[in-house]
């Protein structure tokens, strides 16, 4: 069950369009203000506490669900179509007008299983194809709100990403999309695209219960019009066994694609087993000095790329191949 609780907003961190950061109660929280509004300090207000209790993903901050200091709050919505449909908070987030220029068919279309991988694969993509386009799709797989990305605004302010386009129930893109099939539609006045989930994802002791498993309908989705490659899952520190190398996500995914897709990999790097899809094996640049250039703190599960570099070199591998075929 949900566990909430009131306080009082007792200081302001940070902010940005969509996004605020406060303390409740000395407890940091985060407001989602196209949901609810701002808030203020001295503000009581009513706070989602659920993750944090759990030690789940929300990375030690609570949600502000409702600013107790107003009776009614509305903000018109750019069109009548619903996210976040039949709960409490569903808003009209609209649907966006394809644009008129569309690519080829056959474009690169990345997909990642992890939020992280994006920003690996949009450095290498813009390091080795600098004016080339690039399109990111988040689905709905892990955070709703695109803007509790801390990563996608630093990418699009660097030039890194383009245009960005929320799927599904995600919200809060440049670009809103009703399905994944939809978003790449809106995303085709781009070079290529990158798609994976926003912040936060979902694992069990399923050999499918894991919300990385859409890589696999992703792929499938972008082969009827588009090139797919696959960012693989690697790491050379991941504590669990199950992740360590490529990890049994990437394994599981790509059994289950029912298309042939093109798995890019670091040069000198072990060819992994990955049935009749084609491994491609490149140069990849130093992802880890890219974000130190960019003045970005990138991690994977608190891990930099010194300390887990394989997992940023397989994704710098999939942006290479992508930036590659667009030349």
């Amino acid at each position: 069950m949900p566990s909430y609780r009131t306080g009082t907003v007792t200081k302001l961190l940070s902010e940005r369009a969509g996004l605020q950061r406060v303390e409740v109660d000395g407890r940091p929280a985060y407001v989602l203000t196209q949901l609810i509004g701002t808030v203020h300090v001295g503000d009581r207000v009513v706070v989602n506490t659920t993750a944090v209790e759990l030690g789940l993903g929300t990375g030690g901050w609570d949600v502000v669900h409702w600013n107790l200091e107003r009776d009614e709050w509305s903000e018109p919505g750019p069109g009548h179509e619903m996210k976040l449909r039949y709960t409490s908070l569903q808003v009209d987030a609209g649907v966006t007008t394809p644009p008129k220029r569309a690519v080829e068919v056959g474009a690169p279309m990345v997909a990642c299983f992890l939020h992280s991988q994006v920003a690996a694969v949009a450095a290498t993509f813009k390091d080795v194809a600098p004016d080339a386009t690039l399109a990111y799709v988040m689905t709905d797989g892990g955070a709703l709100p695109l803007a509790i990305s801390d990563l996608v605004p630093d990418l699009i302010r660097l030039g890194w990403l383009d245009v960005t386009v929320t799927a599904g129930q995600a919200f809060g893109g440049q670009r809103e999309a009703v399905n994944v099939v939809h978003a790449l539609q809106l995303a085709t006045d781009c070079d290529a695209v990158v798609v994976g989930m926003g912040p936060g994802s979902l694992g069990t002791d399923s050999p499918v219960g894991f919300s990385g498993l859409e890589v696999a309908t992703v792929l499938g989705l972008g082969g009827h019009a588009l090139e797919p490659i696959v960012a693989l899952r690697w790491s050379d520190a991941d504590e669990r066994e199950r992740h360590r190398g490529l990890s049994h996500h990437s394994i599981a995914a790509l059994k289950l694609t029912p298309c042939p897709v093109v798995v890019p990999i670091p040069k000198g790097q072990p060819r992994p087993s990955v049935g009749d899809h084609e491994v491609v094996e490149v140069n990849v640049p130093d992802v880890g000095a890219l974000f130190d250039k960019a003045g970005l703190d990138v991690r994977t599960m608190g891990r930099t790329p010194a300390e887990d570099p394989g997992f940023f070199a397989y994704a710098g591998a999939a942006g290479v191949v992508a930036a590659e075929r667009t030349q």
